[in-house]
């Protein structure tokens, strides 16, 4: 995977306002699992269902970071992609998310600010009911164009 090359996403003087990325996922007993797992989160709402059955959320729930890490990867890898990195957040949760739902995410540029290499998307997410689950805002630093090693030790040859 490292030896690999990898194109990079989106510089900045590629993206518009209104560019979009629409994806889904599905909540897998495999990925909490590997989640809990890395974390060492032990939260009995996420996998107990004894225990979650005796609070208002009636089933084990999705841990939030969870759903951040889901919102980070289609950053980091679609919109604007590869060599990207998240500056700042403000995304909320208003609904839970229980195990094995299917969410819709939508993301959208709002705005472009060219002389801080910065651009600021819009995020929300939806369940399989429609409901709205995740909601935010992202500032996000696109990837830099990298000058080519190739043009600085060919540059004397035109």
């Amino acid at each position: 995977m490292l030896d690999k090359k990898r194109k990079l996403g989106k510089k900045i003087d590629e993206l518009r306002i209104g560019d979009k990325y629409e994806t889904s996922c599905e909540v897998k007993d495999k990925d909490l699992l590997i989640y809990l797992g890395l974390t060492d989160d032990a939260n009995p709402l996420y996998l107990q269902h004894d225990y979650a059955s005796q609070t208002p959320f009636e089933r084990p729930v999705v841990p939030t970071v969870m759903l951040h890490g889901m919102i980070s990867s289609a950053v980091s890898m679609h919109l604007p992609g590869p060599g990207s990195h998240i500056t700042y957040e403000e995304i909320s949760y208003p609904k839970h998310v229980h195990h094995y739902e299917t969410l819709s995410f939508f993301y959208e540029i709002k705005h472009i600010d060219e002389k801080n290499h910065l651009i600021i998307l819009s995020v929300r997410a939806a369940d399989s009911s429609e409901e709205e689950v995740i909601t935010g805002t992202i500032h996000v630093i696109p990837p830099y164009e990298l000058e080519s090693l190739n043009s600085f030790s060919l540059e004397n040859f035109y």
